[in-house]
C-alpha cells in the first residue's frame, strides 16, 4: 500500500491523546510522547516484490518522521515458507523475490529491530478475489453549479462474501508549457560587454507527464445489501478548473478487498483523521490493529497487516472529451511576459536580462518586436515554469502512456 500522508501523525496522535473532562489551552510539546513502532504492511495477490513500510512515531512538532532501519523482517506461511525483506531506502522493505499471495493460508509478519526487540502479527488469510468491473468518468455538476469530472467504480462479487473494500488510485497527466519555444538565451561571455545567443534547446521541455498517488483513505462496504455490488462508487473529483485535466489525464484505479478487521481498523483511523474535534473532551484513546509486540505485549504498536486481493483498472480522457471547444482550466501559475533591459547603466554591472539568464529563472518566449518603457529589451521573456515543463512534471513519457 501506498505511504498514506496523514497516517504516521493520525497514528501518533491516536497514542498521547489524553482524556480530559473538559477542553484547555495547552502547549503541543508539553504532551507525554511514547516512541512506538509504525507497522505499513499490505501483501496482495499481484505477482510482484512486496512492500512493507517502518516507521516511527514523532513528535507534533517534528517535521518528518523517524524511519526504522536494520530491521529483520520477513513474512512466514501455515507451509513453513520464509519470505524475506531487504531494506531499500530507509524504512522501505522489499521482498528479496517476487511472490503472490495465495488463498487459504495463513501468513504472518514477523519483525525483529535493529535493539533486538520482537514485533508479529495475527495469522491472516487472503480475502476473496473480487475484479473490478468497470472504471469510468462522467460529468456531473455539484450543488454549487460547478462542473466537475468524477472517477467511478463498479465492481461485483456474485458469491457475496468479498463485502469491504478499500480503494487507491494512481494518477498521470499531460503538462505542456503555455509558453514554450524552441530556442533558449544563453550568455556566451560573461565580461562586459556581455554576449547573448539563442541557442536550440537540447532536451525535451514542452511536453512533461506527472504522476500522483491517493493520499486519502477511500472505503466502503456492502454488509447489508441484497446483493454484494458496488454500483458508481466515486473514487476522485476533479474541478473543470483543475490545471491537471487540461490535456490528457490517466487514472488507474486499485481495489483492495478488506477483512472485517481491516475495513474496521482502516474506518476507525479515517475518522480520527478527518475529525475537527480531535482533542475534544470525547478522547478515543490507542486502538489496536493486528500487529504486538512480542516481548512485551503492554507495548503498543501502530499499524495493521493486511493480506488483501487486489484488482485494477486504468482509463484515460482528454480535456476535450467533456468540454468540447471550451478554453482550458488555467495553468499552474500565471504566465505574463516581460522585456527586461539588456544594457547595464554601467560597465561592470550586470543588466537584468543578464542576471535572470545566468540565475536560470526565465526562458526565452520571442523577440520583442515593439519595445516599451515597462519593456524596453530585445526579447520577451516568461518565467520558467511558463516555458519548461521540468518545473512542474518529468519529460519522459511513461511506458503506459497511450495518446
Amino acid at each position: 500500500m501506498k505511504i498514506i500522508k496523514t497516517y504516521k501523525l493520525i497514528c501518533f496522535i491516536i497514542i498521547i491523546l489524553i482524556s480530559n473532562s473538559c477542553v484547555e489551552p495547552f502547549d503541543i510539546k508539553t504532551l507525554t510522547f511514547e516512541n512506538a513502532l509504525v507497522i505499513e504492511a499490505t501483501i496482495t495477490n499481484e505477482f510482484k516484490w512486496q512492500e512493507i513500510n517502518l516507521s516511527r512515531t514523532f513528535r507534533l512538532d517534528e517535521e518528518v518522521p523517524l524511519f526504522e532501519t536494520n530491521a529483520d523482517v520477513k513474512i512466514t506461511d501455515d507451509s513453513h515458507n520464509i519470505y524475506n525483506f531487504h531494506e531499500t531506502i530507509p524504512g522501505k522493505y522489499v521482498s528479496v523475490a517476487a511472490f503472490s499471495a495465495q488463498p487459504n493460508i495463513d501468513y504472518q509478519l514477523l519483525i525483529t529491530t535493529s535493539d533486538g526487540k520482537s514485533y508479529s502479527s495475527q495469522p491472516t488469510k487472503l480475502t476473496n478475489i473480487t475484479k473490478i468491473d468497470n472504471v469510468y468518468a462522467l460529468k456531473e455538476v455539484d450543488d454549487l453549479g460547478v462542473e466537475n469530472i468524477s472517477i467511478f467504480v463498479d465492481s461485483f462479487d456474485p458469491t457475496g462474501k468479498s463485502k469491504y473494500y478499500r480503494y487507491e488510485y494512481e494518477e498521470t497527466y499531460k503538462i505542456v508549457a503555455p509558453k514554450w519555444n524552441a530556442y533558449d538565451l544563453v550568455v556566451t561571455d560573461n565580461a562586459y560587454p556581455w554576449t547573448i545567443d539563442k541557442v536550440f534547446k537540447t532536451r525535451e521541455e514542452r511536453v512533461c507527464y506527472k504522476t500522483l498517488h491517493s493520499n486519502s483513505i477511500i472505503q466502503t462496504q456492502t454488509n447489508g445489501l441484497s446483493k454484494d455490488r458496488i454500483l458508481k462508487f466515486p473514487v476522485r473529483v476533479l474541478s473543470r478548473e483543475n490545471t491537471i485535466i487540461s490535456y490528457r489525464y490517466s487514472v488507474v484505479v486499485k481495489q483492495y478487498v478488506q477483512s472485517l478487521d481491516a475495513y474496521t481498523y482502516y474506518k476507525i483511523l479515517n475518522k480520527l483523521s478527518g475529525s475537527e474535534s480531535l482533542f475534544s473532551q470525547n478522547q478515543p484513546g490507542f486502538f489496536n490493529g493486528n500487529v504486538f509486540s512480542v516481548d512485551n505485549l503492554n507495548e503498543k504498536v501502530v499499524g495493521f497487516f493486511e493480506v488483501s486481493s487486489v484488482s485494477s483498472q486504468r482509463i484515460y480522457f482528454n480535456f476535450q472529451d467533456f468540454f468540447p471547444n471550451e478554453p482550458l482550466p488555467p495553468y499552474f501559475t500565471k504566465c505574463s511576459t516581460f522585456g527586461p533591459q539588456a544594457i547595464p547603466w554601467l560597465p561592470g554591472e550586470e543588466s537584468d536580462l543578464v542576471e535572470l539568464i545566468l540565475r536560470g529563472t526565465v526562458k526565452y518566449y520571442m523577440n520583442n518586436l515593439e519595445p516599451s518603457y515597462s519593456n524596453p529589451g530585445p526579447y520577451l521573456l516568461v518565467m520558467a515554469e511558463c516555458g519548461d515543463c521540468t518545473k512542474y512534471g518529468n519529460n519522459v513519457k511513461p511506458d503506459f502512456w497511450i495518446e
